[in-house]
């Protein structure tokens, strides 16, 4: 099956109310569609700054913006999405060879990224048009 902006979606995660504040959680093999091998998150963005535009050959990720805003720019080479994030219960589920970018971050928000991999610097496809070609093998 070919990766599509169709195979990206939001994903709502657990919330749990209290009045002392709310609680989210994920656990291994529930609501996410591969299992975590690794953790980051972006913070401190200078205003008008970009992060990712690039693309992954394997690598699936969960993005959330555990604190403030941002938007996610997504293509599959024939198609383009975009995607405003500011919850920390919901989570953009990005599958292998979509082509991301993350922009308009708001003042102190924090990008946290579950990765389906660790970090390969071959796994990366920097240029889009690299990635339209790569797609187009598919």
């Amino acid at each position: 099956m070919k990766s599509s902006i169709e195979n990206c979606k939001i994903i709502k995660l657990p919330k749990v109310k209290d009045k002392r504040g709310n609680i989210t959680f994920l656990e291994k093999n529930t609501l996410i569609p591969f299992s975590i091998k690794r953790i980051y998150y972006l913070y401190n963005i200078p205003s008008g700054a970009k992060r990712g535009s690039h693309g992954h050959k394997k690598l699936q990720q969960l993005i959330i913006a555990i604190s403030g805003s941002f938007d996610v720019l997504i293509k599959d080479g024939k198609k383009t999405k975009k995607f405003h994030l500011n919850s920390p219960n919901f989570g953009l589920y990005i599958p292998k060879m979509i082509w991301r970018e993350i922009i308009n971050f708001s003042t102190r928000s924090v990008c946290l990224v579950l990765a389906s991999k660790k970090y390969n610097k071959e796994d990366y496809i920097k240029s889009f048009k690299k990635f339209k070609a790569l797609k187009n093998k598919l």
